[in-house]
């Protein structure tokens, strides 16, 4: 997997996916905020849903106005049909540069705000409630000279929500075509590109700030359902993140080998769903009250299967897109699930964090996968070493100690601020299925000298935390893995105690036996 990634990569692009944001205004988003808007900004003496009707048709009249006035198709969604697909559609026949693309209508469930009817001293009043209903909600499909295509959708109940989905390699594309540098494109992605660097860096400068620049620029030209004199009150549009994608794009050289690879790091990585990869991957703690399912899912649509990683609401789905390129996608349902805000200006704490997991779980499968060890490294382990100090005691393969001991070590091999004496003894507790007090702290320090002599880990500067070496990741994933995977298994199917087993392994070493005993009688030697 290393050699194929460092030699067989013609093009790696990091970028922005898809972006699905809620724009709205914040004072609408309680009731109070709806009192004040009605009762202060706009001096009514009560607030009813009533008020809201008239707002509302004026809203849809002026969309129907503007449909007609610039002699766009109104396109009724039905159920079950993919909106993705209408749009590619008028997308290939539209000619322009920039502009709308057709109108859609479709009925969604929506959080609305509806009055009901309460008594005080037998006298009735409104009063404003949160609900959900079903209503129409309108879809602007368009085109941007900067970013490509887009859709804008409304919801046309108070107080009008709205929805904006982008698309960043679609951003990449059009920002590569109006600066003149040629490049192939791959369905949601880039394939070839004359000037790599440029591209990356165009990918990098899609901000939060251009995003909101897109947005005010749509919305100064679609029909807007706030008067000039609201939005001069403040009540004006803000934008927060529903879902971001952040995705890494490998191109290999040779589409077979990849696809060859891919199916691969499926094999070898079943268990990277396990709470203690996935802390590793996302660099958040995992706890028995971190909710989500924490399992590898591995999906095949049709003959293309791919990887999924889940942490919380959010998650990594990695692929082999159209046979040619890795894609390594991390989606982020909740930004809350990293600690982080959901407006749009935390968008570059966002991207950190995506494109990081990313990174990590490539990290995680290229160690697990390419964890050979040479034979003079693996003797220099069996033996004792003499030093200047007292002699450092070998770390045998066939010791249950060391076999603890290095899986305990594989839970902290990413972490960026390493691990103590403490937290590796809690660890190592648990797979010997002892408690942490029951292990010294002594015992603990002589085990970490160990690993620190042998080179497998090494102390963090000026601190009593240490951190794992790359000598030390393929040795811990070479002594566990052979022993879990080959030795310990092996054995249990040739042991001649084992008189259940039935294997194939254990019908070879039968026969193996039959003919070395044939071999001694028939040379006159006592078996």
């Amino acid at each position: 997997m290393a050699e194929t990634l460092g030699s067989h990569v013609t093009l790696a692009v990091e970028s922005i996916d898809r972006m699905y944001l809620n724009v709205y205004v914040p004072q609408l988003q309680r009731e109070g905020g709806i009192v004040s808007f009605f009762r202060a900004h706009r001096g009514y003496p009560f607030v009813s849903s009533a008020l809201m009707m008239p707002m509302t048709g004026d809203f849809v009249g002026r969309i129907e106005a503007y449909a007609k006035e610039h002699q766009l198709p109104v396109v009724q969604f039905r159920k079950g049909q993919r909106k993705d697909d209408i749009a590619k559609d008028h997308l290939a026949k539209f000619q322009g540069k920039e502009g709308v693309l057709f109108i859609g209508k479709a009925q969604e469930k929506a959080s609305v705000v509806r009055t009901e009817r309460r008594y005080h001293n037998g006298r009735p009043y409104p009063w404003l409630v949160r609900s959900t209903a079903m209503v129409n909600q309108i879809y602007f499909y368009c085109v941007d000279a900067d970013f490509g295509p887009f859709f804008l959708k409304f919801c046309t109940y108070f107080p009008y929500n709205a929805k904006l989905c982008i698309n960043g390699h679609e951003y990449a594309k059009r920002q590569l075509s109006n600066r003149g540098i040629a490049f192939e494109a791959l369905d949601n992605g880039v394939l070839s590109c004359q000037d790599p660097k440029q591209l990356q860096e165009i990918c990098d400068g899609l901000s939060a700030e251009k995003i909101d620049g897109l947005l005010r620029k749509w919305l100064r030209r679609l029909p807007h359902p706030f008067t000039a004199k609201d939005r001069a009150a403040g009540y004006r549009y803000d934008i927060s993140i529903l879902q971001a994608e952040f995705s890494l794009t490998q191109v290999m050289d040779r589409p077979v080998t990849g696809r060859a690879l891919f199916e691969e790091i499926i094999r070898e990585n079943l268990d990277i769903g396990r709470p203690s990869q996935v802390q590793l991957i996302f660099d958040r703690k995992v706890t028995r009250r971190t909710p989500g399912r924490f399992s590898t899912r591995v999906v095949t649509h049709g003959v293309i299967p791919a990887l999924h990683v889940d942490y919380k609401s959010s998650g990594i789905k990695q692929y082999y897109k159209e046979g040619r390129a890795l894609r390594t996608e991390t989606t982020i349902n909740n930004t809350r699930d990293f600690g982080i805000g959901k407006r749009l200006k935390n968008l570059p704490a966002l991207r950190k964090i995506g494109f990081q997991a990313n990174r990590r779980l490539l990290d995680v499968q290229r160690i697990s996968h390419d964890c050979a060890l040479g034979e003079e490294a693996f003797d220099q382990l069996q033996c004792p070493t003499k030093t200047e100090g007292p002699n450092v005691p070998a770390l045998r393969f066939a010791d249950p100690r060391v076999q603890n001991l290095l899986a305990a070590m594989l839970l902290f091999r990413l972490l960026p601020n390493g691990f103590s004496n403490r937290q590796l003894r809690e660890q190592y507790a648990a797979l010997r299925g002892t408690k942490p007090d029951d292990i010294t702290s002594g015992q603990m320090t002589y085990d970490l000298r160990r690993l620190r002599k042998r080179g497998l880990i090494e102390r963090i500067p000026k601190t009593h935390r240490y951190r794992v070496t790359n000598f030390g990741l393929r040795t811990a994933l070479f002594f566990t893995r052979t022993y879990a995977r080959i030795i310990r298994p092996g054995l249990s199917l040739v042991v001649p105690e084992n008189l259940a087993t039935t294997s194939r392994l254990r019908h070879a070493f039968k026969a193996l036996e039959s003919e070395m005993d044939r071999c001694c009688e028939a040379a006159k030697l006592a078996a």
